[in-house]
């Protein structure tokens, strides 16, 4: 089961009486609980028929007797538990999964962790509820996801407007959503999504920025390097080394897997590495210009840096000064 699917099925009013939402991605998770606190009942049916409890201060005999009332001037009521991670005896809440209230609507959110497979409340779920188990998209998901937004949004987003969309927030789907939803607010409707639009209305520079200082360094263009780890050293929140290190390894882990592709048409190193096929040329030069060799080294390299980036091996040297260091030995 996953989001789409059930929210699907609620849109054709085809409903199930326990959703059990778990796992390690908030986001999704949070995207079905309020689909259904916002639109399976209309206001006025809310108004009676809407229960909401929090898992730190639900006791699971309330939580129990309101999925068990009638609903009042609707088909159907609706229970919502959240953050049921922390609720205690929530093992308890098994008697009402195995008999639930056709009429009632009972969704459960329990994030970063997922029942026991072996327990019994774990086989009743199976049988009786929809389970909804949640995991962390990988990196090489995210452009594809969030193209899938924009484009249900009515968009289209150039490819380097996606890299830099991307590369700059990370593995965060609540902050690019967030971001996704500004960008449609603010760019004609039905229009590309640019460059200058990420500038202008999220606040990532076009020219420095993650994206550009992994594309500087992949050209071995040392001077460009440096003019962007200076901008960052100027504005922190712009590329902090945590964020610009597994970047950069995720970039050179990819023209490392070229070496064993040799032939290959670009679509199918495109698919294989899992990137836009826009940018394999950035890939293949890289490899070209590094060598097997030097694309080894850097990966070394990367490894060291991060290490001297958590105090190991390099203590009191500001993350700018390391990644002028980083950059230079690795074009050197």
């Amino acid at each position: 089961m996953s989001t789409s699917k059930i929210i699907g099925d609620w849109q054709k009013k085809l409903f199930k009486p326990v959703y059990w939402l778990e796992g390690e991605e908030d986001y999704f998770i949070d995207e079905v609980v309020a689909y259904a606190e916002n639109h399976i009942l209309t206001e006025a049916e809310a108004g009676f028929n809407l229960t909401v409890f929090y898992g730190k201060d639900a006791d699971w005999t309330a939580v129990i007797n309101a999925c068990r009332r009638y609903p009042m001037f609707a088909e159907r009521q609706v229970v919502l538990l959240k953050e049921a991670q922390q609720m205690r005896d929530i093992d308890k809440l098994e008697a009402y999964i195995e008999h639930p209230q056709p009429s009632t609507v009972f969704v459960v959110s329990y994030k970063e962790k997922k029942v026991d497979g072996r327990s019994r409340l774990a086989k009743v779920l199976k049988e009786k509820g929809e389970l909804l188990t949640t995991k962390k998209l990988y990196d090489n998901q995210l452009p594809e996801w969030a193209m899938e937004v924009i484009r249900r949004k009515g968009f289209t987003i150039t490819p380097k407007g996606l890299n830099l969309l991307v590369e700059h927030i990370g593995n965060d789907l609540a902050r690019i959503a967030s971001e996704i939803d500004k960008l449609s607010v603010n760019v004609g409707q039905g229009r590309e999504i640019t460059e200058d639009d990420i500038e202008n209305y999220v606040g990532i520079s076009k020219e420095y920025n993650v994206f550009e200082l992994q594309n500087a360094l992949a050209r071995k263009d040392l001077a460009g390097c440096i003019r962007i780890i200076q901008y960052f050293d100027a504005n922190p929140k712009a590329g902090p080394i945590q964020m610009v290190l597994p970047a950069l390894y995720n970039f050179f882990a990819k023209v490392y897997q070229l070496f064993g592709l040799n032939g290959a048409a670009d679509k199918d190193i495109a698919t294989a590495l899992g990137v836009n096929p826009f940018f394999i040329k950035d890939y293949k030069a890289a490899s070209r210009l590094y060598g097997y060799d030097g694309v080894e080294r850097v990966l070394l390299l990367l490894h060291q840096y991060n290490l001297k980036s958590l105090g190991i091996g390099a203590t009191g040297v500001e993350d700018g000064s390391l990644m002028k260091e980083m950059v230079f030995r690795m074009i050197a």
